[in-house]
């Protein structure tokens, strides 16, 4: 068992672990070629997160030091309480223990979720995908250098070099304890684990986010917004989807046209309902459940709605719960909207790109949980804890 190490050893790896990876850029670029060109697949997004280049490197440091500034989140009093016997009462936020994450393509996770979980005194097992092995063993081994310069024990971050096979049996027999899991990909390996964990597992859902264009929107910013959050990053599971316009939106027409030809400029398929069917370009809808589709491609579905109300309940049904958005100039409609719409973040005259943990003033994110418990959206520093209570007494009998 690893004893807590105290915060000025804890942040004192976190900056050497940034000094390593600058130290060690050619080895990690190298080995990231390596799982690229060993890439076969034809999942753009796949191909988008296993890449790592000098802006990823970049965050990768930017992260560590960050965490590095950020304050201790444990030992935090959240409650106190005096007892009339005298007893003294007090609640405090304490580590889990051991996190395992699992997660696909993304080398960067190995960093970021790696240096919130030792951060926040967690040890953490990380199981990444067989595309970015090298990558992510490069950056374990780097790992193990920083805490070495510290004498901390290496099993603070632990790598788990395992086939699916061996994942199940790990998953449904521990070799060692496990007090939280968090799998970080596709509906398919969350269906995976949830289906075999023995402990308490944290949804790091899927997107799908839908933006309601109201009849008294902006449409200059409704179309600023819907092409930076389709476009900038088709990878992000912050990225949109679902665009549902009001039906006696001002100008739609013109709107619409306006709004495909910038997508086009970006090769993006526009998908349709019934509505729009007659937009050249386009295609109409064949299987309602594409509704439920999260795309990480370029591609987009336009719908319309007749009201308020039916946006909302059209984004509680077939939304993922990630991130919504409404464009309007209304504050009522955009307050009725955001109480309304059932999603980990909801926006006004924004764009979902924004839900990420360093957006959000967290200093990282190991996950965006589209869970309500424990902690819904980005899971922070802040939120990688659990607590415990601590009684003092001098005798007190009940």
């Amino acid at each position: 068992m690893s004893i807590l190490l105290n915060i000025q050893e804890r942040n004192a790896v976190l900056l050497t672990m940034a000094e390593l990876i600058l130290e060690h850029k050619s080895e990690l670029l190298k080995a990231n070629i390596t799982d690229l060109e060993s890439y076969n697949g034809d999942d753009i997004s796949m191909r988008d997160r296993l890449k790592v280049d000098q802006d990823k490197i970049d965050g990768m440091v930017l992260s560590l030091k960050q965490l590095a500034n950020e304050p201790d989140p444990l030992g935090v009093e959240r409650f106190a309480f005096t007892h009339d016997n005298g007893i003294q009462v007090s609640n405090k936020t304490a580590p889990f223990g051991t996190i395992l994450i699992i997660y696909e393509s993304r080398p960067d996770v190995t960093i970021e979720a790696a240096g919130i979980a030792f951060k926040s005194g967690n040890k953490i097992l990380l199981k990444g995908g067989k595309e970015s092995v090298n990558s992510n063993l490069v950056l374990v081994n780097l790992w193990h250098k920083a805490l070495d310069v510290h004498n901390c024990a290496k099993d603070w971050v632990t790598y788990l070099q395992f086939d699916r096979k061996q994942t199940q049996e790990f998953l449904e027999n521990p070799t060692q304890k496990l007090d939280l899991i968090v799998p970080r990909g596709g509906e398919r390996l969350i269906a995976f684990v949830k289906q075999y964990a023995t402990c308490p597992v944290i949804i790091s859902g899927r997107g799908n986010n839908f933006v309601y264009i109201d009849t008294e929107a902006d449409l200059q910013m409704a179309l600023d917004i819907i092409i930076n959050a389709k476009t900038t990053k088709i990878s992000a599971c912050n990225a949109l989807d679902k665009v549902l316009i009001a039906a006696n939106l001002p100008r739609k027409q013109q709107f619409v046209q306006h709004l495909m030809a910038e997508l086009k400029k970006s090769n993006v398929e526009i998908i349709t309902d019934e509505a729009f069917s007659s937009l050249e370009g386009t295609s109409t809808i064949k299987d309602e459940n594409i509704w439920y589709q999260e795309f990480l491609d370029y591609k987009i579905v336009f719908g319309q709605v007749p009201s308020l109300e039916d946006a909302i309940t059209k984004i509680n049904k077939y939304g993922g719960g990630h991130s919504a958005a409404i464009i309007t100039a209304n504050k009522d409609t955009a307050n009725t909207f955001m109480q309304l719409v059932d999603t980990a973040a909801v926006y006004h005259n924004a764009s979902t790109r924004f839900t990420d943990g360093g957006q959000f003033g967290l200093g990282g994110e190991l996950a965006i949980s589209t869970d309500k418990l424990h902690q819904r959206g980005p899971i922070g520093l802040q939120h990688l804890v659990t607590n415990k209570w601590y009684i003092l007494g001098n005798g007190q009998i009940r």
